[in-house]
């Protein structure tokens, strides 16, 4: 597998924005194939990228666990189910999409799951880069990465409640099956200058903030036009913040 990068916050701070702008300035670095992963229950990334999202992982397992018999005849429930998948993922020139969806009903998913994760894993093999907006719980992270995210941002925007979702995902962190080998902070719609309060509370979570997003208008223009953030323009405050960012190369 190659550079595992995940966001994570509560919703509405703009971690999918930041998720969308961070597979845009990896396709302009000509940094791919990558691997967009759609881990949060609302999904939608698909929409920010441009894409109609039709299946969803989420999806394939509620139907197989309506009728497991279902199966062709013949057919090994193992190579159905991978094939299903692989019929879910939305292909674009530089990236492809997995769309995970609802989270699972009542019943013991076991089986299933574990032959969704472990083709999801042999599937990221094949790209240089994971890109995952997941949800704040981070389950999804830890179940379908093999334990190992390189870069995890950490999103939030300017207020004290969401540095504080932030901090409980952040003390949450060692009790996953989870190995983090980078953790920042991406504060979106920011002031030039961040309050006393609001830093002293990121002090508090001992996490260092790695980028600054201020408020765009741009990004606002796009979704009410529906554009995919890919065609945003060099010159957007966005976009210029996560270049800066992402001007150090990861390493895979």
């Amino acid at each position: 597998m190659g550079t595992v990068i995940a966001c994570a916050g509560k919703g509405g701070v703009g971690k999918t924005t930041v998720s969308a702008l961070i597979i845009r300035q990896l396709i302009r670095a000509g940094d791919t194939p990558i691997l967009a992963v759609d881990a949060d229950p609302n999904s939608n990334l698909g929409e920010t990228l441009g894409l109609d999202v039709t299946a969803t992982i989420g999806d394939i397992r509620e139907d197989f666990m309506r009728d497991p018999q279902s199966v062709p005849s013949g057919m090994d429930k193992t190579i159905y189910l991978e094939s299903l998948v692989e019929q879910s993922l939305i292909e674009h020139e530089n990236f492809d999409l997995l769309v995970m969806g609802r989270q699972e009903g009542q019943g013991c998913y076991c089986m299933v799951n574990n032959i969704l994760n472990s083709f999801t894993e042999r599937l990221a093999e094949s790209y240089r880069h994971m890109v995952v907006d997941n949800e704040a719980g981070m389950e999804h992270l830890s179940r379908r990465t093999s334990g190992r995210v390189d870069m995890l941002y950490l999103i939030t925007d300017y207020s004290l409640r969401g540095l504080r979702a932030l901090a409980r995902i952040n003390e949450m962190l060692p009790g996953l099956k989870l190995t983090v080998k980078e953790c920042g902070i991406i504060v979106t719609r920011a002031p030039e200058e961040l309050s006393d309060a609001f830093s002293a509370e990121v002090e508090q979570i001992g996490l260092p903030i790695v980028a600054t997003i201020p408020h765009d208008p741009t990004l606002l223009d796009f979704d009410m036009e529906k554009r995919s953030l890919l065609e945003l323009p060099d010159t957007s405050a966005s976009v210029v913040a996560i270049e800066q960012l992402m001007s150090a190369p990861l390493s895979a």
